[in-house]
Parts: C-alpha cells; sequence; structure tokens
C-alpha cells in the first residue's frame, strides 16, 4: 500500500532538488571558509585581469601621448599610482566578494536545513515501515 506521508515528502523533496536545490546544494557541500575562500581566490584572479585589461586600454588609447613624452614623465610616481589603484580596487572587490559570499552561504544552509530535516523525517518512514515488514516475516504473517 502506498504511504501518502511518504509520497508528499518525495515530491517536496524532488521540487526543492529541481529548483532552489540547484543552486543551494552544491553551496551546503562546502565548508564555510573553504567557500568563501574559494570565492576570493577566484576574486583575486579576476580583479588581477580586469585591471590589466584595463591599464592596457588606457595605455592603448593614449599611445602617441606615451611615446612622445615618456622621456618627460616620471615613472616611478606613475607606477605608485598604478599600483595603489590596483590595491584600492582590490580592497574593493574582495570586500564586495566576502559579503557576498557570506550572504549567499547562510542563504544556502538556511534552505538546505528544511530539505536536510525532510529527508530525516522520510528516513524515520522507510525505517518504521521497514520493522514493520520485517516483525512480518518473523511472524510467518508474510507470503510470496
Amino acid at each position: 500500500m502506498i504511504n501518502e506521508e511518504k509520497v508528499k515528502i518525495m515530491d517536496r523533496l524532488a521540487l526543492y532538488e529541481k529548483q532552489e536545490g540547484r543552486k543551494y546544494l552544491p553551496v551546503s557541500k562546502y565548508y564555510r571558509s573553504d567557500y568563501i575562500g574559494l570565492a576570493l581566490i577566484k576574486n583575486f584572479f579576476l580583479v588581477t585581469i580586469g585591471y590589466g585589461l584595463i591599464l592596457a586600454l588606457i595605455a592603448a588609447y593614449n599611445l602617441e601621448y606615451l611615446l612622445d613624452n615618456v622621456h618627460k614623465m616620471d615613472l616611478v610616481s606613475l607606477g605608485v599610482v598604478v599600483l595603489a589603484g590596483y590595491v584600492g580596487t582590490l580592497v574593493v572587490y574582495t570586500l564586495l566578494t566576502y559579503i557576498q559570499y557570506t550572504v549567499k552561504y547562510h542563504r544556502a544552509k538556511k534552505s538546505v536545513k528544511e530539505y536536510y530535516s525532510q529527508l530525516t523525517r522520510l528516513e524515520k518512514i522507510y525505517n518504521r515501515e521497514e520493522k514493520k515488514f520485517a516483525g512480518r516475516e518473523m511472524s510467518g504473517g508474510y507470503r510470496k
């Protein structure tokens, strides 16, 4: 006989896995520090590449001026400004990434908590049915 409670729980679990679970279940498999750490490492490389590309575009746009005046420029102060801009950009994007991924992690954990409680409830139903079935087998009440 079909257990309606079990079917309802399995339906809710399947619906969750198809919708919200797609983005939240993979996140829940990480420790908080690992998840945020990976995001920060990815952020470092993306900011570095992006900043380099922006500098290359600015240099390409002003190439004629740079070539004409390179001997007049204070290259050390230019390097300091470029480096300070990079560090400032990196700090801002690192803070934004940290906040974003911390919020995302906590939302995922909160969402997955209900999912796991439903799984536990389903497991208890299965265990209860298994004990009932095993009891019938022992008493000879089960026939093939």
